[in-house]
């Protein structure tokens, strides 16, 4: 039965691959087709009720005007969550990114949004009025921010299901027999099991180990494959000459690391030979340079 389920997964999987980069665009139209359509048919029957007479094509206009545009946006969130990811985005640096970033978003709908509005009122022979700009634009903030971090949630919980899909990693325990073939206590390799064939991975290999939840994910060139574990756990499991802890939701190889870059707040960031970034908290800077230059 469980081999079965197996198989079926890893087909799956398989398939889902191959339409991956259809299936994840099509998943936003889809959803903000239905939600525009919805929120028109709401829209409608709320003016319906209290007698307000409006042409159904004004209140399509302004549904439709909104949603297409945040379709649009829905791209630049995805890029900004790569530049920082979700896990990430609770660190007061990166929070205060984020929510600049949701401004810009913000004004950029509304601007884009009352355009469309104002070019389809002129087709019609009148002129759309957005109303005071300064009451109008925190309003709008008030509901984009909310959509913007919505987008980044889902992104992030979405890559987390498609990383624990793609291949989960587990520690080498002791064998039933004989003596034990790699070290217990300083694992060299990792277990790890993709598309239902297990391989091993040389702990060498690993850039970086990232905490998520009750999971951490082991970075190797662009894949993570997460480990049922704690950072405290794997810290002590680890060769402590080539990991070090920099942060409190990572530890960082040091054969990878090239640069150490201060900033303003007293923290800092590891720029890895590979091209990625490791944030590097005040608490552990110091450390880190010690160990780097020895």
């Amino acid at each position: 039965m469980s081999a079965t389920m197996s198989v079926s997964s890893t087909d799956l999987l398989q398939r889902y691959q191959r339409w991956r980069r259809f299936a994840e665009p099509g998943f936003w139209i889809v959803l903000y087709l239905l939600q525009t359509s919805l929120n028109c048919w709401i829209s409608w029957l709320d003016r319906v009720r209290t007698h307000v007479a409006t042409p159904f094509w004004e209140v399509a206009l302004w549904e439709w005007s909104s949603n297409l545009v945040l379709l649009a946006l829905v791209p630049v969130v995805i890029f900004a969550n790569q530049l920082r990811p979700l896990q990430l985005v609770f660190q007061r640096q990166n929070l205060r990114w984020h929510l600049a970033a949701s401004l810009i978003y913000s004004l950029v709908h509304v601007l884009a949004m009352v355009a469309l509005r104002k070019l389809v009122y002129w087709t019609q022979g009148g002129d759309y009025d957005f109303g005071s700009w300064w009451r109008e634009l925190p309003y709008e903030y008030i509901k984009d921010v909310r959509t913007y971090f919505s987008i980044l949630l889902f992104v992030g919980f979405y890559q987390l299901l498609l990383m624990r899909w793609q291949g989960e990693a587990t520690l080498l325990g002791e064998p039933d027999q004989g003596p034990a073939v790699e070290p217990v206590a300083q694992p060299e390799r990792f277990l790890v099991r993709k598309l239902g064939k297990d391989f091993l991975l040389p702990a060498a290999d690993i850039e970086w180990i990232q905490a998520w939840g009750n999971y951490v994910n082991l970075h190797v060139r662009g894949h993570d494959y997460p480990l049922r574990s704690t950072m405290a756990a794997i810290e002590r499991r680890l060769d402590a000459t080539h990991f070090v802890r920099v942060h409190r939701s990572y530890i960082v190889n040091l054969a990878f690391v090239h640069t150490i870059v201060p900033l303003d707040s007293g923290d800092a960031r590891a720029i890895l030979t590979t091209g990625g970034e490791v944030p590097v908290s005040r608490r552990y800077r110091e450390a880190l340079k010690k160990v780097a230059v020895a």
